[in-house]
């Protein structure tokens, strides 16, 4: 286990727009920093980051936390994972304890597949730089394709020997299971067999954003005719080819940094780019684009240039991805390389400053691209041309953008010498389609949930609720504080007549707290805030410096998150209209006394009110004797009264 001082020096250390900033474009937002939800898809920014309290919130899908829980929704770390994760991105050295046999089976079966899959990483990489098969074979291909051994163990590029089951047979040696061998794809299982499913390859470990190994592709190198030249990994709990862009774990920083992804086809070529000095590339791996892979490159650019080499064939398919991005509200631009050249064989040749160059000069925005590249297969062809530019058509409807729509038909209009009435007029009638059937969807949708609608009443505020959540963000923000406070003191007058009397004192906040709902005995009716109302209080006793990032690091996760929104809800939400529902904001200009007096004052007359609700369900029974109550409603309406002058309003 990680000892307590590690898990300290890493929340000390770590900086939670740092972190999520390697996984997500953020941007400067006053104090915080905003950014694209990476748990859904979405156009307009609803990500927040406070640099401040270190925590974020994604009010699209409710998540929130600390920088280890960013890493525990976004990567799916354990708890154990994120701090590694952490201590090794801040160079902090991990002190362990002794971990029992139950901590240790405790370890669920995706953790055991990632852990399999850095084995095998290992593994390789062993292989290839330390026996003879790995040098003479692998070593020796890498270094043909032009590759140093400082990029070979940068891409931790690796062996598998040409042996039946020499991967599986070192991996059950070392005490790991059958089942997750063959969970993760490495090894194939057949009835009472099993062996390598990457035999006599080289080997490419494919990683998630935070640099997990999620599954490999391996590439033969002896002549097989039966054997597919290039084998990934299967899908598994933890690879999903379609979500994984090969090469983002070294590229997302200077993406961010450059506003600009370079998107190739295979490994080599992000490796060969790397290795010029062009870090900002990444590969589907040979696969069709989808959409999951875009949104990944979305996160930390909106500008996309993907590179093709001079297969025509092989450029048409792929320009069926260029919609897809366009679909994600991004801009691209398309680059080729001159005939019998791809961005490996092109980077090998060139110095980084030529090659950014060529980039500079030879990257075509998509329409103009599209266009040439098309008007060269229509020819003079007029029904090959109308097909033409119905697809140039169709690519500008994908783009949601009204203006950059203009602009396109009016560049597609002239490359294409035809009036921009015309492809206004298609594009129009393209989006009334696309819109309709948008629409039909919608209504069908609309159908089957009208199955089961309700005809219940909105649901009303819980001013309860408010009133609690306002207590704890009070204690977390100013518990420490020390205020004066002017208390109201109940008494009778000469007259007889109770009256208010002001009694002015200097407490700390959390300790006014605490005692004012003692003496009221007032009970939280949310059972989360409870606990986490009782958390701090303890925590503020024991602690002379409240630490934020100290407390929250120590809580359940659960408890972490609902704090969380707690504390970055005035970042998005501005609630309207509370002074109906008997809720009243903290003006800008009120003291922080004030407003826990307020804030306290505002719960005691809602609870008075219940306690008056409940005496007339009391009254109802007219066969009874209902003084003694009638007089304690009287008794609390008095109350409520003075307590509605402190506040200067009517309740």
């Amino acid at each position: 286990m990680i000892s307590r001082s590690t898990i300290d020096q890493v929340f000390d250390m770590a900086r939670v727009e740092e972190v999520i900033g390697d996984f997500v474009q953020l941007k400067k937002a006053g104090s915080n920093f905003k950014g694209l939800s990476p748990f859904s898809e979405e156009r307009t920014p609803s990500f927040m980051v406070s640099p401040v309290k270190q925590i974020w919130k994604d009010f699209s899908t409710g998540k929130g936390g600390t920088a280890v829980s960013f890493l525990m929704e976004h990567e799916h770390f354990t708890y154990p994972e994120a701090i590694r994760y952490l201590a090794k991105k801040y160079n902090i050295e991990i002190e362990e304890t002794i971990q029992s046999d139950a901590q240790k089976e405790a370890a669920g079966d995706r953790e055991s597949m990632y852990l399999v899959s850095e084995f095998a990483n290992t593994y390789f990489q062993n292989t290839l730089h330390k026996t003879d098969a790995g040098k003479a074979v692998g070593l020796s291909y890498f270094k043909e394709r032009g590759f140093t051994r400082e990029t070979i163990k940068k891409f931790q590029l690796g062996y598998s020997t040409d042996a039946w089951s020499g991967f599986t047979d070192a991996a059950l040696k070392k005490g790991y299971q059958l089942k997750y061998l063959g969970q993760t794809g490495l090894t194939i299982i057949k009835e009472e067999k099993q062996f390598d499913r990457f035999k006599g390859r080289v080997m490419f470990p494919i990683h998630s954003m935070s640099g997990r190994v999620l599954g490999f592709g391996g590439r033969i190198l002896a002549k097989n005719e039966k054997a597919a030249k290039y084998l990934n990994s299967p899908e598994s709990d933890i690879y999903h080819k379609s979500k994984v862009l090969y090469g983002i774990y070294f590229a997302k920083q200077t993406i961010a940094k450059e506003d600009n992804c370079y998107l190739v086809e295979g490994y080599t070529d992000v490796i060969q780019f790397h290795q010029t000095g062009i870090k900002n590339v990444v590969s589907s791996s040979g696969t069709a684009l989808t959409a999951e892979q875009i949104r990944l490159i979305n996160r930390l650019t909106k500008n996309i240039t993907v590179l093709f080499d001079g297969d025509a064939a092989g450029i048409r398919a792929a320009l069926r991805g260029v919609d897809l991005i366009l679909e994600q509200g991004m801009n691209v631009k398309i680059c080729t390389f001159p005939e019998g050249e791809d961005p490996d064989s092109f980077a090998k040749q060139n110095t980084m400053e030529e090659l950014q160059q060529y980039l500079k000069e030879n990257a075509k925005d998509f329409i103009a691209y599209k266009a040439s590249l098309l008007m060269k297969e229509a020819a003079n062809d007029p029904i090959a041309k109308a097909d033409l530019i119905r697809d140039m058509v169709s690519s500008i409807s994908k783009i949601s953008d009204q203006i950059k729509q203009e602009i396109y038909v009016r560049e597609c209009a002239r490359i294409m010498d035809i009036s921009e009435e015309v492809l206004f007029s298609t594009l129009a009638q393209m989006l009334k389609k696309s819109n309709a059937e948008a629409n039909k969807n919608y209504q069908k949708e609309k159908k089957s949930f009208e199955v089961v609608k309700t005809t219940s009443a909105p649901k009303k505020v819980n001013i309860q609720f408010e009133l609690e959540q306002k207590i704890i963000e009070v204690l977390l923000l100013y518990g420490n504080r020390s205020e004066d406070f002017e208390d109201l003191i109940l008494k009778e007058n000469e007259d007889g007549v109770l009256v208010l009397e002001p009694v002015t004192h200097k407490a700390k906040v959390f300790e006014k707290i605490y005692l004012d709902l003692q003496e009221d005995e007032m009970q939280f009716s949310n059972a989360d805030f409870k606990t986490i109302y009782y958390l701090i209080i303890d925590h503020l006793n024991q602690s002379e410096a409240f630490s934020f990032d100290n407390f929250i690091q120590r809580i359940d996760p659960k408890l972490a998150a609902i704090i969380t929104s707690i504390l970055m809800n005035d970042e998005r939400y501005r609630l309207h209209n509370w002074e109906k529902n008997n809720i009243f904001p903290k003006p800008k200009d009120l003291s922080i006394s004030q407003l826990v007096s307020e804030t306290i004052l505002s719960l005691r007359c809602f609870l008075i009110d219940q306690k008056v609700t409940e005496f007339k369900i009391k009254t109802q029974d007219v066969s009874k004797d209902h003084s003694e109550v009638l007089e304690d409603v009287l008794n609390y309406s008095n109350l409520k009264m003075l307590l509605s002058r402190k506040l200067n309003r009517v309740l």
